[in-house]
């Protein structure tokens, strides 16, 4: 079994991105469950349910969420109607959406779960372990595939490194920038940052000259996705369905030709 996991889609650039590679990757690499983190897709913070409904049409199985999921007021209330949406389960408002989905996939149930690492972050409730230990414990599926969202490397490390006799599948989201640590220890895949999907010429997916502006200089700006050639990030995973042990994860990044 393969597994795609695609970083934070920033803004159209992200999604521009994602239209123009996802279903050769997705052949080229034979994939079976296609999941992306959209927490920027919706002009760079949260997402909405339009986009929502967009990006599963492009053959995304799953949607993880992470600290801007609440950023447009709209999903407070239309969350529900986007059944492959899933925000973290420690992020407060606790109670709007799910923070797991579960599907089966060659014959196996695969368990998405979405949490938010406590260091560095806002609105964080319960700790991921916390959150982890109850899934565990009420959650059965075969293989069990981790977003946690985090700002902190070490956390996100010691994280997967408590779990992974438990877990299959560790993927770290929100810096966007993709680390190069890769690797499958005794059964379980991991990667502390996957990156991202957004404009290659910015910041985080952001207007470089907005930030300096802000950051240099000390003005007020407004938070402006950056235009033009896409960068893609990712990673793919994969799985001995008769083991349930992930075996192989392989980094993936598409820049724009110069």
């Amino acid at each position: 079994m393969k597994i795609l996991f695609l970083g934070d889609v920033v803004g159209s650039v992200g999604r521009q991105v994602l239209e123009k590679y996802l279903k050769t990757i997705q052949l080229e690499e034979q994939i079976d469950f296609t999941i992306i983190n959209g927490e920027n897709a919706a002009h760079g913070k949260g997402i909405t349910s339009r986009i929502a409904h967009q990006l599963t049409s492009l053959g995304v199985d799953a949607i993880t969420l992470g600290n801007h999921a609440f950023s447009k007021g709209e999903i407070l209330t239309t969350m529900g109607d986007c059944p492959n949406l899933i925000r973290p389960m420690n992020l407060l408002p606790t109670d709007i959406g799910k923070s797991y989905l579960v599907k089966e996939v060659c014959g196996l149930k695969i368990a998405v779960i979405n949490l938010c690492g406590k260091v560095f972050m806002d609105r964080v409730d319960k700790t991921p372990y916390e959150c982890m230990d109850d899934l565990l414990r009420r959650v059965k599926a075969d293989i069990y595939f981790v977003d946690l969202h985090g700002e902190a490397t070490a956390e996100k490390q010691t994280f997967w490194h408590h779990y992974r006799n438990r877990v299959q599948i560790v993927v770290g989201t929100h810096t966007h920038v993709q680390t190069a640590d890769e690797c499958v220890v005794q059964g379980s895949a991991y990667i502390t940052d996957v990156g991202m999907c957004g404009a290659y010429d910015s910041i985080l997916g952001r207007d470089k000259d907005e930030v300096i502006s802000h950051v240099v200089h000390g003005e007020f700006t407004h938070y402006t996705p950056a235009k033009g050639d896409g960068l893609l990030c990712g990673v793919v995973i994969e799985v001995d369905e008769t083991t349930r042990k992930a075996i192989a994860i392989k980094r993936i990044q598409l820049r724009p030709e110069n």
